[in-house]
């Protein structure tokens, strides 16, 4: 589940309070004279300095002064780590089905690198633009269009999140009610399909939740959601070994119930797909990146937490933001590789969905997905906060708060999210497109797009710029060649 930061900000009434990716209430101040001068910025030279401390000219006292971070290091390194975690996840054996192993692990590591490189520029240029917000920083370096990219992506992103939840309620809603109830024939149930119960989920759980003004209290979602996760990969590994390949020879095991809803035992299964590819192309393997990038993706909930970060420094954020993704690199990749050696060219876009069609009514199963469907319940709302608080900001920043105009966002936002998910064939597609677009934005293009504009300091000739530049020109490749064979794919499947 992709969701983002904890912690508590609150906003000035001046400054732009366009949101970031989910789970917070957000505060922004600005160093005064005293902090910088106390080295809370030690990384930063004195004209940056200097700089920052401009922006706060003019400003009444309780909006300039300053608040020093209280987060320790390793809650920030758990913070940091909720918002790479999502259901990204669920995804990566997919991916891996289709690249191959060490093909995946190549693509993971230079994506899980490229992502921790764009979080070096990132904070470089809010420490060179005097802000602490994504928007913001766009406004600085290209005006309305610069806001607008930052803003849209970000908004994209949230959407694709809240859509691969809502998938997983479609999912896997039916296959919990089916084993509670212990039904065997589901034709003609309306309550065992997907895209009613996704519509009953949003209308009596989802909508009540999202409408409340203050989601604060839904910010320990964040830690829950990981935790699930954690549950989910310690299965999995489990699972691995219990789960005999091919799946016919299994029939007769006491852990598989075979049923006429078990369609992986009618496939001849030979033993040639029970063997590993280290390295492997289909038409498919162009979805392993978005996939990948999707998963990463954490870039909005940088600056709150580096906010937040107790004695905070360029290069204390730093290593948080490395344990953090070296943890989620490790994670994802024993997810990957045993849902992948578990199910091998069976997998499906949705790993936890695969394992309901060999293991039918698996008690140690049911509990997972009562635990993921619980997170990624209570994580839709506040994902919709971020996205009605940017519209808001875009249209309609100096009104004040109305709830017709608050309750019509969120409806808007949730049915046009409902709409995404009855229609979308399967969650791969929302994993590719937004992971594609999105995703690639919020990682490759406007990270470093930001450092070439904001960072003055340092001539368009120097090593940092250049590799900013290279940067920039490889996610605009890895965005318009995705996109692209991604089309193709979906133009070929449409005949």
């Amino acid at each position: 589940m992709k969701k983002a930061e904890v912690g508590r900000f609150s906003i000035s009434p001046d400054e732009d309070s366009s949101s970031y990716s989910s789970n917070s209430d957000f505060n922004y101040s600005y160093p005064t004279k005293q902090a910088a001068l106390k080295s809370h910025y030690a990384d930063v030279d004195p004209e940056n300095q200097n700089f920052l401390l401009e922006s706060n000219l003019g400003k009444k006292k309780y909006e300039t002064d300053f608040h020093p971070g209280t987060t320790s290091f390793g809650m920030s390194v758990f913070n940091l780590s909720n918002a790479i975690v999502g259901s990204g996840i669920l995804g990566l054996s997919y991916a891996m089905a289709n690249t191959g192993i060490a093909l995946f692990i190549i693509l993971l590591t230079f994506v899980s690198i490229f992502s921790l490189y764009s979080v070096h520029l990132l904070l470089k240029t809010a420490n060179e633009g005097g802000s602490l917000s994504y928007e913001q920083l766009g406004h600085k370096a290209f005006g309305m269009v610069g806001k607008l990219a930052a803003s849209g992506s970000i908004t994209m992103q949230n959407i694709g999140a809240m859509s691969s939840y809502l998938f997983i309620v479609k999912y896997e809603l039916p296959l919990v009610i089916k084993a509670l109830m212990n039904i065997e024939d589901t034709t003609g149930l309306w309550y065992l399909n997907g895209d009613y119960l996704v519509l009953l989920v949003s209308l009596l759980l989802i909508l009540p939740l999202s409408l409340l003004k203050n989601l604060g209290y839904l910010g320990y979602t964040s830690g829950l959601s990981l935790l699930c996760m954690l549950f989910f990969l310690i299965v999995v590994i489990c699972k691995k070994f219990e789960i005999a390949c091919p799946f016919e020879d299994a029939v007769n095991s006491t852990f598989i119930e075979p049923t006429a809803s078990l369609p992986y035992m009618a496939f001849n299964t030979t033993d040639d797909s029970c063997k590993p590819h280290y390295f492997f192309f289909n038409s498919q393997t162009v979805y392993a990146v978005p996939i990948l990038t999707f998963s990463f993706v954490c870039h909005p909930a940088i600056l709150p937490i580096y906010e937040e970060l107790k004695d905070r420094s360029r290069r204390r954020m730093m290593n948080v933001s490395k344990i953090s993704f070296f943890a989620m690199f490790l994670m994802y990749l024993f997810a990957a590789l045993f849902g992948y050696l578990t199910f091998f060219e069976k997998v499906e876009s949705e790993l936890l969905h695969t394992y309901s069609k060999v293991l039918g009514a698996d008690i140690l199963l049911l509990i997972v997905r009562l635990a993921v469907l619980m997170a990624v319940t209570l994580t839709v709302p506040v994902v919709i906060f971020p996205i009605r608080s940017s519209i808001t900001q875009l249209f309609c920043p100096t009104k004040d708060f109305t709830w017709w105009r608050h309750g019509l966002i969120t409806i808007s936002i949730l049915a046009f999210t409902n709409v995404l998910v009855i229609f979308v064939p399967t969650i791969r597609d929302i994993f590719g497109f937004i992971g594609a677009s999105a995703a690639a934005m919020l990682i490759f293009i406007l990270p470093s797009a930001f450092y070439i504009k904001l960072v003055k300091k340092e001539s368009m000739k120097s090593v940092q710029k250049i590799g900013a530049l290279l940067f920039l020109l490889s996610g605009v490749v890895v965005m318009i060649g995705s996109m692209v064979l991604i089309i193709l794919d979906w133009v070929h499947n449409a005949h």
